[in-house]
C-alpha cells in the first residue's frame, strides 16, 4: 500500500516545564472539540518546554482554547504528514526523495508503531511546499 501524504496545520508554543501543564493544555484542546493528530513537547530550557500541536485541516477553536487555558501559540504553519506501513528506512526514503528534488527539510518528527505503521511530520520552506508534496508522493 502506498504511503499517504496530506497537508496538516501545526502551531508551536511554549509552556512552563512543570508537572501538569501538558495535561492542562491537552484537556483544554479536547474540551474545545479539537482532535489533534500530533502533539510534541520537549524541554527548551530548565523552566520552559516547547510544544507542537498538529491538526488535520483547520482548527479555528485551537488557539482560543489554548489562550483560555493560559497558553500562547504562534501562527499556524503548514506541514506534510506522511503515513505508511512501517518498514526499514521508511523515513530515510522520504528524506532522500526530498534531497533528490533539491528540497531542504526544515524539521522532521517521526515515530513508528513497530510492525504496524509510521507517521512523519515534515516541514519544508513555504516556497518548496507543493514540490515537496509531489516528491514525497512518488
Amino acid at each position: 500500500m502506498p504511503d499517504e501524504i496530506k497537508q496538516v496545520s501545526f502551531w508551536i508554543g511554549t509552556m512552563p516545564h512543570k508537572i501538569g501543564e501538558g495535561a492542562a493544555l491537552l484537556n483544554a484542546v479536547k474540551d474545545a472539540g479539537v482532535n489533534l493528530v500530533g502533539f510534541l513537547g520537549y524541554p527548551k530550557s530548565a523552566r520552559i518546554a516547547e510544544i507542537v500541536l498538529v491538526v488535520d485541516g483547520k482548527a479555528p477553536k485551537l488557539v482560543a482554547a489554548a489562550k483560555k487555558a493560559g497558553f500562547k501559540l504562534g501562527k499556524a504553519q503548514k506541514g506534510l504528514l506522511v503515513c505508511g506501513e512501517d518498514r526499514l528506512g521508511a523515513v530515510a526514503e522520504k528524506a532522500a526523495a526530498l534531497a533528490a528534488a533539491g528540497i531542504n527539510i526544515v524539521s522532521i518528527h517521526a515515530l513508528a508503531a513497530t510492525g504496524c505503521c509510521f507517521n512523519a511530520l515534515i516541514v519544508v520552506a513555504a516556497a518548496d511546499f507543493r514540490k515537496a508534496a509531489k516528491a514525497l508522493a512518488k
